[in-house]
């Protein structure tokens, strides 16, 4: 699988690599047939720590770094239990060797990273990004995103993550003599620029649309369960005042005083754990933004492959106008209104010579519009082939998680109702006792 990842990753960029870049990108893929990089290495982000120091125009800041250990699989195996391999990095470098994936393997359904600042949060929980919370909860997300991209049976394979989770200087070197910059620049305005695909695959505009429904229905999801979260919140807290009345209450009355104090404290332990709770909702509310991201990750390969179509048609369109103008030149016919036909017109023909210098050039030109119509169609059907297989690989992995994480949500709110009652079955018993 690495070498097939490669080969089409560097078919696809046909227009923007030429053969030493393409070499260079098939030195950068660690070959290994049917492994991925999981399977030979434990990864963790460990921890995550706060440090000062100067930024790039030589200002004080704060910022958080992250702390990634790596262990060989062979030598656990073995019996062996070695200390991990460590480094720290910030997230701005698990930026580029994103933003380097993004680039290189443009057909994948790269992993997103996790929220930069806290979004669609309930209004107790801190938006800060360095809130220990907040910094907690990025840590598990740049842990999963690391162990998907380690476990993608070609994405895994590339030599810049190997260097990424294993030399602490000398990666960004080794990322930036790629040249992925500029690419990543060009891919950016090519992206964004506006053309209409004459005949679009359907598939790929199906699937678009369906990533923006995803993206749409999920940040949705993720507002109504906020709301939630704040109403629960607030529900939850309102039974502190229970809790106070009745131990007021106690101090009043000698026979029942035991009952109420006790029942008051029960109401006390409720309102507390629903601290607990919502910070557990945050865990299943952050898998579903992850498919909130990857749902822009998808429409970019969607966009890539329209764009790759675009390519192809505007050669093809250019390769049959340069043959139309052969024909007339060659018969001296033109079949259509033109500038051309108007001169001629008014200023006489060309001489036999002009005309076969003409013809000489479109020659040429033809012969080259031809492999570039050749390269084009190659370059489209080998993105067709691989960004799809990668399409369904995504499709069998979101509807696994999703539906993970949805059955896990709902046997939480299960479990809080449970201990809802459990909290009044208590009160109960200690009325009962009054």
């Amino acid at each position: 699988m690495a070498d097939a990842g490669n080969k089409e990753s560097a078919t696809i960029g046909g227009d923007e690599f030429t053969n030493t870049e393409l070499e260079n990108n098939k030195n950068n893929t660690m070959v290994q047939e049917g492994s991925t990089l999981l399977r030979r290495m434990e990864i963790s982000v460990a921890e995550a720590e706060k440090r000062t120091g100067k930024n790039t125009v030589n200002m004080q800041e704060i910022f958080t770094v992250y702390l990634i250990e790596t262990r060989s699989i062979d030598a656990i195996t073995e019996g062996h239990n070695p200390a991990p391999d460590s480094l720290w990095r910030r997230y701005s470098e698990f930026e580029i060797l994103r933003n380097y994936l993004l680039v290189t393997y443009p057909f994948i359904v790269v992993p997103p990273l996790p929220e930069k600042r806290a979004e669609f949060v309930w209004h107790k929980l801190s938006a800060d990004n360095m809130d220990p919370d907040f910094v907690e909860r990025r840590r598990v997300g740049l842990e999963n995103f690391l162990l998907r991209v380690a476990s993608h049976s070609v994405l895994s394979n590339d030599k810049i993550l190997y260097h990424f989770l294993t030399e602490e200087h000398r990666w960004k070197e080794v990322v930036y003599e790629t040249g992925f910059q500029a690419k990543a620049d060009s891919r950016i305005k090519a992206l964004s620029a506006t053309f209409k695909v004459k005949n679009p695959d359907k598939r790929f505009t199906e699937m678009k649309h369906y990533s923006d429904e995803l993206q749409s229905l999920t940040s949705q999801l993720l507002r109504v369960r906020a709301r939630v979260a704040d109403r629960l919140y607030g529900v939850y807290k309102v039974h502190g005042n229970y809790g106070r009345v009745f131990s007021e209450w106690s101090a009043l009355e000698k026979e029942m005083g035991d009952g109420l104090q006790s029942a008051g404290h029960h109401m006390d332990a409720y309102a507390a754990s629903v601290d607990d709770i919502l910070e557990e909702e945050e865990h299943y509310a952050d898998q579903l933004k992850e498919y909130l991201f990857y749902a822009e990750a998808l429409r970019a390969v969607c966009r890539k492959h329209e764009l790759t179509q675009y390519e192809l048609e505007t050669a093809s369109s250019d390769l049959i106008f340069k043959k139309q103008q052969r024909e007339e030149l060659a018969t001296g016919m033109v079949r259509t209104f033109s500038f051309k036909g108007m001169t001629n017109k008014l200023f006489g023909q060309e001489t036999p010579e002009q005309r076969e210098a003409k013809l000489s050039l479109l020659e040429e030109q033809i012969v080259q519009g031809e492999e570039t119509v050749t390269e084009k169609t190659v370059a489209c059907e080998e993105y067709v082939k691989g960004a799809w297989v990668d399409m369904q690989r995504f499709k069998e992995q979101k509807d696994r998680d999703l539906r993970e994480a949805l059955i896990g949500y709902a046997i939480m709110q299960i479990s809080m109702c449970k201990k809802g009652i459990q909290v009044w079955t208590n009160a109960k018993e200690c009325f009962h006792k009054m």
